[in-house]
């Protein structure tokens, strides 16, 4: 009998040191999110104790703040780019940029011309789009990921994501990083300003679009390793189009 409560002791402690190293761990990924891209402190805030975080697991809230590191990301986005690109604000008839910002960033997220997702971003650089191409882009992207948390903005005990989709979304932030760096229009300029070219090199662009990849495959890896299913890899060098999520 003595042996039995003994062994009973010992597994409740295990489990709870089991429990303990996860919690650990995944407060740890989530500092390594914020610090290892981030450019100052302000990106991510603390947001006060609710009854219903009662109902979250330790992989939801981590995944709530994934997701508002991308989000907190893409509002900066946005605003440096219409500080690059003045003109793009101002189609949409916005008494300031920042009105412009609150708009695109608004819930729900907006769709341009009746579009959202990865067809959005697409319509930034169309030579036919005579609308605002940074509201066509940032709330691309923005919609684009929101389908890879399954349109959710709180997740609880019931959520789990796909971790192919968040994966997938990680390589479409990268293609999209990379149309913006590159596309030009029929007169050889470019459709949007914004890490520059020459010896005007803005690198903080690539550090946002850097911090909201790490994020999002960060957070694939944990969803992959909560399911046991293996994520299948894109070769990003072959990578020229859009993947749907």
């Amino acid at each position: 009998m003595i042996f039995l409560l003994y062994t009973l002791k010992m597994g409740i402690a295990l489990n709870f040191m089991s429990r303990t190293f996860f919690s650990i761990f995944m407060l740890f990924s989530v500092m390594m999110v914020i610090a290892g891209c981030a450019s100052s402190s302000k990106d991510v805030k603390g947001h006060p104790f609710e009854m219903k975080s009662l109902a979250k697991t330790d992989i939801d809230l981590v995944t709530e703040l994934h997701q508002r590191v991308v989000f907190s990301s893409l509002k900066e986005l946005a605003v440096k780019l219409y500080k690059r690109n003045p003109r793009e604000w101002k189609k949409g008839g916005h008494k300031s940029l920042d009105a412009a910002v609150a708009e695109i960033t608004g819930d729900p997220f907006p769709e341009v011309n009746g579009k959202s997702s990865t067809d959005c971003i697409r319509l930034a650089f169309n030579e036919q789009f005579q609308g605002d191409r940074i509201k066509a882009f940032v709330a691309g992207l923005e919609t684009m990921v929101l389908k890879s948390y399954d349109s959710h903005k709180e997740f609880y005990i019931h959520n789990l994501l796909d971790a192919q989709k968040l994966y997938d979304s990680a390589r479409n932030i990268e293609l999209a990083s990379w149309l913006i760096r590159t596309k030009r229009d029929g007169n050889n300029n470019l459709f949007l300003l914004s890490i520059g070219e020459g010896d005007e090199v803005n690198l903080s662009f690539e550090r946002l679009f850097g911090k909201m990849i790490n994020a999002q495959d960060m957070l694939a890896q944990i969803m992959a390793d909560r399911t046991g299913r293996q994520i299948k890899n894109v070769i990003q060098s072959l990578l020229t189009v859009f993947i749907p999520i």
